[in-house]
């Protein structure tokens, strides 16, 4: 008469024990799979999080685009140069700080060297984002401070554009923010377009004469600094400081030198030495059209 109930025990056992079994395996499932749906969320949510806080630079990139797709319109030779173009092949240092300043940022550095393969390369290397563009419709949080570098030769097709790293220091070596010392900058910068020099002496009062005349200088404002060169062609470059800031003044007799930009600011790692030797190199021709030429 026992023996069934003992049998019967150790059937409940066995079957408690499979069930004990099932049941753990059925929690780990459950745990892992509660885990992995933790971890999809948490994944999604870093991922949303990231999208939410990186900075939008939609307006800033396209700002950049604009700016070499200005270049290879001016290093087309004129009558193959598009519609809107800025000067159609013909430009000099003063015209790349133009560019850069209507798209909100400023020339950090400029500079040429010769190479074997393309005879000649220059590079701009410039901030942005300093400003929002006038009459944009981009929201202004699209403007983040970011620096591009631009390389050029002869030619549209060798226009290239590349994102860089912001430099970590001011460029004059005094502690403070870059993107604050180039914002400063960009507001006392002065910058003329279409105003001929031709008939004012290649001198340092035919400079000072030629910027009061044009309205590029007013009554308060400091001019110092004043030294000049030849660079050929009978062209004269002068460097000089306006209220502090180094400014380039390229002074060509020709009228129709009225295209190009007479008077801009010196990059920003020229600022401090404002030397005729690089004013001189800066008011040299960048682009030259075939057309013009011809």
């Amino acid at each position: 008469m026992t023996t069934p109930v003992v049998g019967n025990r150790k059937d409940e056992q066995s079957g408690s024990a499979e069930k004990r079994e099932r049941g753990a395996g059925w929690r780990a499932l459950l745990f892992t799979a509660t885990a992995l749906v933790a971890g999809a969320t948490g994944v999604a949510g870093t991922l949303l999080q990231q999208s939410l806080t990186a900075p939008d630079t939609s307006g800033v990139d396209a700002q950049a685009a604009k700016i070499a797709e200005h270049l290879r319109g001016d290093l087309h030779a004129g009558f193959y140069s598009g519609g809107g173009q800025t000067y159609g092949g013909q430009f000099t240092e003063g015209t790349i700080v133009a560019q850069v300043a209507e798209h909100g940022g400023v020339l950090l550095s400029s500079d040429t060297e010769r190479t074997q393969a393309d005879g000649v390369l220059h590079t701009a290397e410039v901030m942005l984002g300093l400003t929002p563009p006038a009459r944009e419709t981009v929201a202004a949080e699209a403007y983040p401070v970011r620096c591009y570098r631009y390389t050029f030769g002869v030619g549209s097709s060798t226009v290239k554009q590349s994102g860089m790293p912001c430099p970590a220091s001011r460029t004059d070596g005094r502690p403070g923010s870059l993107a604050a010392q180039m914002g400063a900058l960009l507001t006392q910068q002065r910058i003329s377009a279409s105003v001929t020099t031709a008939g004012y002496a290649h001198s340092a009062r035919g400079a000072v004469d030629f910027l009061k005349d044009k309205g590029l200088t007013v009554t308060g404002d400091k001019v110092s600094a004043i030294s000049g060169g030849a660079t050929g062609d009978d062209v004269y470059a002068v460097a000089l400081r306006i209220n502090g800031t180094c400014h380039y003044l390229r002074m060509d007799p020709s009228p129709t030198a009225s295209d190009l930009t007479p008077l801009w600011p010196a990059p920003a790692d020229e600022q401090t030495p404002c030397d005729t030797r690089q004013a001189t190199s800066a008011a040299t021709l960048y682009g030259i059209d075939p057309a013009k030429l011809g």
